[in-house]
């Protein structure tokens, strides 16, 4: 980086060098404060160093880029002009917070320094300033605590059980009762805690302090909290965070001092309300960190009428200015009110929905606006389920209800033991005095969050709104014991992994598992939606194997059924001993048939030849009975299966995938059930421990599966076809269209797909001749071999469609085991090899081009080549963008993420429109 470079921009007496526009050079927080300084927002002033300075600064090791210091030096010089202050000065001091600020809002993923400035001499020159001496050594005391902490790596807790020590010796309850003396010999035992811990007595150089802290916060872009909730919000593409520099204002001088966090609409319901909380004498932490329970900002103007008005009026300007719902920190300092920051406020899917909707009505944003403005992973937060109203409710504990939703699961009281149980395959609730940012991984693992202390817009209620998780907050009734392991609600003490609900709604704590209800688009999300669907081009299909399922699908503007799984009805009921059966005669009957066919397409036999032909027919007997039995007793189940799937979806499309898996799947694996199914089948277990060991794969997803299986197996093919074409003759003689798409898995050679649909053409145009009618129907194949997307243009000679297996396509192309990568792709995208799990998000450069060469090869054949995909890649909004740019004219995924689908595929083409 050259000497010239501009690292730093002012802010200040109503002018700044930077804007909103520039957030990815002065990062979210820097950006809006000078925006709102050009604003003429009432701003302590202050200087931002830049994103690419930090990058610059990790790059280096650690150490700062040629210029940094004499810019900083520079701009510090500005500062205490325009706040008529010296830094380190007695008479007159300067202090200030040293803040980060990413382009992407991160709340309390990185460091913050509040008092910075502060030293013996300048807590002298206060006192004799202000005649304050509690608000002073108040102050000095908790930057010694935060600097230690965030700078040198003291923990806060030795610092927390210094003064919960100098409490009980005096005899208090609350930080605030402590007197000017009490809090003097505070900061002397805070600073003995820092030179144990640190090894060094606590700096006096103010200078020194602004460099160690300004470290601390580069040094923060990259701490495994602020990964992890990069990773978990796929927040990448950054430089770094932004650090911003800013003239203090104390919120904590006396009663005529505050601080407060403010919305300017709910964040939970998305109200158009007046909405935050607000501490006298307090300073920020105060009021985030939950260290104290805050009061309702409908309060303040009854503390200071002319403050609240002048907040309120703040307030609208920013919304109206940011045409969004702002975030805002303030504080009061005698009297007079300071603007810290504002940003788009974090808010509950609901709560997103509405600001979006009502925003439009009130000619804020238009249509296209509002639907770019809601996170298509943000719509999970109203598919899940709430409380059954009808149920039995047992409240142990009440809180503040933080974020919407119920959860029901098992108590752990920490986030490792959170994850640990997640993994393990356990529902679990986090229950903890007051959440850090360290708990973010536990936070993310729990369906629910249960919190003592905080208010509103505490770590624990900010962070689960933004995870779509239900939390309980500042349930003050419960006691906690981290060391016992349980809480105690009154009488009753709830033990680590004891059952509990939480109701988000009402901030209830509840006894025990209640059941959910699941939850109904309606209202502002189904006019959002219409809204999504006016604008987006490709269609949404589900996933779906039940009625139950297509119903649901339908519900949430499912369009069809992109990917039908013939091989889960198998496992249903009595049906699994028929498949069974088939399996076991399987072999026996396929090498007999195929003998049989070839000495009969020989013609002309010699006597030698008829003989073993009739011997061979004698002998087929018994595995043809076994075998086209089991067919036969599997129809009438596949036929019901497909006419309760053709009602549900009436009117619309349906892919039928024919059977897929190889069928080791469908026999037991240990000894007990072995012998349970020789005694059903009538056989002796060693037939079937010896089919099971026949079976065996060392590879079964490139085995003997999908259309392999009908090549060897056609009758399989043959039922599965029949009982289609039954089902949907069934459905359209009671007057409902049927659409069936019958789709040939695993194909990777159009010779495959020619010998399969020739068998399930021939099937059909059987059962159109007994029924003596027909229905249209389409048969395609999927794409999930590498050769299928290599030679799509061979294959479109004969698929009527393409649908896109990505899932396997991802497998096979990219030489993962689905079954075993897991184990280390994690490492693979925490170290940025891939950028995030292929399985998870298609990966468009590689597997990708696979898909974007099929699709372009497959309509050179048939230009009118209907393309899909039905992967699970085709519910995630990065993948869905890439399906519209390819040309696809449907997704299909789960039926929970048809809405989040339909909202993707509108932000491609809006995407696509910038």
């Amino acid at each position: 980086m050259s000497k010239s470079k501009k690292m730093v921009y002012f802010f200040g007496n109503g002018k700044a060098e930077g804007t909103a526009k520039m957030k990815e050079m002065l990062g979210g927080k820097g950006a809006n404060l000078a925006e709102m300084t050009n604003l003429g927002v009432p701003v302590p002033g202050g200087f931002t160093i830049t994103t690419e300075t930090c990058a610059a600064y990790d790059k280096a090791g650690g150490k700062w880029p040629v210029g940094l210091k004499k810019q900083v030096e520079d701009n510090l010089k500005k500062l205490e002009k325009a706040m008529k202050a010296s830094f380190g000065d007695h008479d007159s001091p300067l202090l200030v917070s040293v803040r980060s600020g990413a382009a992407v809002s991160m709340p309390g993923m990185m460091d913050t320094v509040l008092n910075l400035g502060l030293n013996d001499k300048v807590v002298d020159g206060i006192i004799a300033k202000t005649g304050n001496a509690r608000f002073a050594y108040d102050s000095y005391r908790r930057f010694i605590d935060m600097f230690g902490d965030v700078v040198m790596g003291c923990d806060h807790e030795h610092f927390e059980h210094a003064i919960g020590g100098l409490k009980k010796q005096r005899g208090v309850k609350d930080d605030t009762d402590l007197t000017a003396d009490d809090l003097k010999e505070l900061v002397k035992l805070y600073k003995a805690v820092y030179k144990k811990h640190v090894g060094k007595t606590f700096p006096q150089d103010p200078i020194k302090q602004m460099e160690l802290s300004i470290n601390a916060v580069f040094g923060s872009w990259n701490s495994s909290r602020a990964v992890k909730y990069r990773e978990l919000n796929n927040i990448t593409g950054l430089k770094g965070t932004a650090v911003n520099v800013q003239a203090m204002v104390f919120g904590n001088m006396g009663d005529d001092c505050g601080t407060g966090v403010c919305f300017t609409r709910n964040p939970s319901t998305g109200e158009k309300e007046y909405y935050g909380e607000f501490l006298m004498n307090a300073q920020g932490e105060d009021v985030v960190a939950g260290i104290r329970t805050p009061v309702p900002m409908i309060e303040l103007n009854k503390v200071n009428t002319k403050i609240y008005k002048q907040l309120t009026g703040l307030m609208d300007k920013l919304e109206k200015h940011y045409k969004d719902m702002q975030d805002i920190e303030f504080t009061i300092q005698q009297n007079k009110l300071y603007i810290l920051q504002t940003r788009s406020g974090k808010r509950t899917a609901e709560a997103a929905m509405r600001c979006a909707v009502e925003m439009v009505g009130e000619k804020l944003i238009d249509k296209k606006v509002a639907v770019s403005r809601i996170e298509p992973a943000q719509i999970d937060q109203l598919l899940h389920p709430h409380l059954d109203s009808k149920a039995k409710r047992q409240v142990i504990a009440t809180g503040l209800p933080a974020s919407p939703g119920a959860a029901v699961g098992q108590v752990v009281f920490n986030a490792e033991d959170a994850e640990a149980w997640k993994a393990r395959g356990k529902d679990v609730l986090l229950v903890r005095i007051e959440t850090s940012p360290e708990d973010i991984g536990g936070m993310d693992a729990a369906k629910g969050i249960l919190t003592q202390r905080g208010g509103m817009t505490s770590h624990a209620a900010v962070v689960a709104r933004g995870m779509g998780r239900c939390c309980v907050a500042g349930a003050s009734d419960i006691e906690i014991s981290y060391a016992k392991k349980q809480m105690k609600a009154g009488a009753r003490i709830i033990k680590e992994g004891d059952w509990i609900t939480l109701d988000g709604t009402r901030g209830e704590v509840l006894l025990g598992q209640l059941p959910l209800v699941e939850p109904k688009m309606s209202g502002n999300f189904a006019k959002l939606m219409s809204w999504a669907d006016e604008i987006r081009k490709l269609g949404v299909r589900t996933n779906a194997d039940t009625p139950e399922d297509a119903i649901r699908a339908r519900a949430f503007g499912a369009e069809g059924i992109g990917l039908c799984r013939t091989e889960h009805m198998f496992f249903e009921g009595d049906r699994i001993w028929a498949v069974r059966q088939m399996i076991l005669s399987a072999d026996v009957y396929a090498d007999l048939r195929d003998k049989i066919v070839k000495l009969e397409e020989q013609g002309d036999l010699e006597a030698d030849q008829k003989k073993e032909l009739a011997g061979l027919k004698k002998e087929f007997k018994v595995p043809q009975a076994e075998f086209e039995g089991a067919l036969k007793k599997l129809l009438p189940y596949q036929r019901k299966d497909f006419v309760g799937i053709f009602t549900a979806m009436a009117g619309l499309p349906v892919t039928i995938r024919l059977l897929d898996p190889p069928l080791h799947e469908f026999l037991p694996q240990d000894a007990k059930s072995q012998k349970e199914m020789a005694r059903r089948l009538k056989v002796k277990p060693a037939e079937v421990q010896a089919k099971v060991e026949d079976l065996h794969e060392f590879n079964p997803m490139l085995g003997h599966r999908g259309c392999r299986l009908s090549v060897t197996y056609p009758e399989i093919a043959r039922m599965q076809a029949r009982a289609i074409m039954e089902a949907a003759i069934i459905v359209a003689k009671k007057r409902k269209k049927v659409l069936p798409e019958i789709m040939i898995p695993l194909v990777g050679a159009v010779s495959e797909l020619v010998f399969v649909k020739k068998h399930i053409i021939d099937e059909i145009e059987k059962v159109f001749k007994e029924k003596k009618t027909k229905v249209a129907y389409m048969v395609g194949t999927m794409i999930e071999v590498p050769r299928a997307a290599l030679t799509a243009d061979e294959i479109a000679t004969e698929a009527e469609f393409f649908s896109f297996g990505t899932n396997d396509l991802t497998q096979m192309g990219m030489g993962f085991s689905r079954d075993d990568a897991g184990k280390f792709l994690g490492e693979y995208t925490e170290l940025g090899i891939y950028e995030k799990d292929p399985f998870q998000s298609l990966d468009q450069m590689g597997i990708g081009r696979l898909v974007d060469l099929g699709i372009q090869l497959g309509r050179e054949i048939n230009p009118k080549l209907k393309v899909g995909i039905c992967g699970e890649h085709g519910g995630d909004p990065s993948s869905i963008e890439f399906c519209h740019e390819v040309g696809m004219n449907y997704v299909s995924c789960s039926p929970f993420r048809v809405p989040i689908a339909r909202l993707a595929a509108a932000q491609a083409v809006l995407a696509e429109q910038k």
